[in-house]
């Protein structure tokens, strides 16, 4: 049973960080090759939204029973760098929508600098957590 719950997660995770990390090389302007032709911003979150919400209904249940079976985590520095890392990266999404997102609608092609700093804020925190769960293994 461990192998499948393992596989969930990772599918999951895959699905999710995949989802926000499509969305943060859209706000700092990675694939584009002019602004007309740029995906709008809300219309791509539209999209993946969906995406994020269905990843985190296989990663949050699949995750607390991978700990169950593991609770000396607690004690790995690497299992909670990645918990910690997870926290901040959910901290920089609120602050997002609280904060820059709120006026995405009045965005010209290019996202602002507010917003573009999220993104490369997400992108660094979330390839911390891939690394620190790669690490469980090896620390």
């Amino acid at each position: 049973m461990y192998p499948l719950v393992e596989i969930v997660h990772i599918v999951g995770f895959t699905v999710l960080v995949g989802a926000v990390a499509m969305f943060d090389l859209r706000l700092l302007g990675v694939g584009r090759t002019r602004p007309a032709e740029a995906l709008p911003v809300q219309a791509l979150a539209r999209h993946l939204l969906p995406w994020t919400w269905a990843a985190l209904l296989l990663i949050v249940p699949s995750g607390v029973l991978l700990f169950a079976t593991q609770p000396e985590l607690l004690d790995n520095r690497a299992f909670l760098l990645k918990l910690a890392l997870i926290g901040a990266a959910g901290g920089n999404a609120l602050a997002f929508h609280v904060g820059p997102w709120r006026t995405a609608a009045c965005w010209p092609a290019k996202a602002p600098l507010r917003a573009r700093l999220h993104a490369a804020l997400s992108l660094l925190l979330w390839i911390g957590v891939i690394a620190c769960g790669r690490l469980l293994a090896y620390v």
